[in-house]
């Protein structure tokens, strides 16, 4: 207990905040690296995640994939990029945003198989095109799912970006580094303390505009189980009443 309070009180320490390379700073660079990552995956991932899920096809192609991604070793990489091919600060970006796409490209493509296909086949039947299916049907019913596929990317890349520091130097893993070679405990505590503060209030945000984007029909649409008792009265029990007594 006396160390988790030597960690908050290391984060509160202005010495820690104040000049270049404090916190501010370093909570800045794990944000760039953050949503700087996830943006380049979404714009990779959501027009094939909303290709597949509008076809149908490629899906199993997709899923291997991105099966194939996730199972990349994210430091591994990291040094790849780093030492082996020699793109220098790039290389973190590049890290995380190949750990970014494949929750992005799942919830792309879950998200318009996931509306239901009479809706769709009503859609055409108007005369809509399929561009205006998939813009204007597909995916604002599946905006949800899709928005969900970019919650999970942030939540793994921002704990992972504190990988950074091995290539550039930066963000909130250089406090982390330090306290390990320093055996500053309060330091790498406080550090380990805002990585998880801020992936905590990062899902927060996201789980908060995954159920505002959720359209107004499909809300107001959701039916409660609600079973109301029976205006019927009891069956009565005992001797029967008979007629003219």
């Amino acid at each position: 207990m006396d160390l988790f309070l030597q960690g908050i009180a290391w984060i509160f320490d202005p010495a820690n905040s104040a000049g270049p390379g404090g916190i501010p700073q370093r909570l800045a660079e794990q944000l760039a690296y953050t949503f700087g990552a996830v943006a380049i995956g979404a714009v990779i991932a959501v027009p094939i995640g909303l290709l597949i899920g509008h076809t149908g096809r490629g899906r199993d192609v997709a899923v291997s994939l991105s099966g194939g991604l996730r199972a990349l070793p994210s430091l591994g990489l990291l040094i790849i990029f780093a030492l082996g091919i020699g793109i220098g600060f790039k290389a973190p970006l590049l890290t995380f945003v190949i750990l970014a796409i494949p929750p992005v490209l799942a919830g792309a493509y879950a998200g318009v198989e996931a509306v239901d296909k009479r809706t769709v086949d009503a859609a055409r039947a108007m005369g809509m095109t399929e561009w205006q299916v998939l813009t204007k049907v597909e995916l604002p019913l599946g905006l949800p799912l899709l928005i969900g596929g970019l919650r999970s990317g942030i939540l793994q890349v921002v704990a992972t970006a504190t990988l950074a520091y091995f290539a550039t130097g930066g963000a909130l893993g250089v406090f982390i580094n330090e306290g390990l070679k320093t055996r500053n405990y309060a330091e790498l505590l406080g550090a380990s303390i805002i990585v998880t503060v801020l992936a905590l209030a990062l899902e927060g945000i996201f789980a908060l505009v995954q159920r505002l984007v959720v359209p107004r029909g499909v809300a107001a649409g959701r039916v409660t189980d609600v079973r109301a008792r029976s205006t019927r009265p009891r069956t009565v029990v005992g001797n029967s009443i008979r007629e003219g007594k």
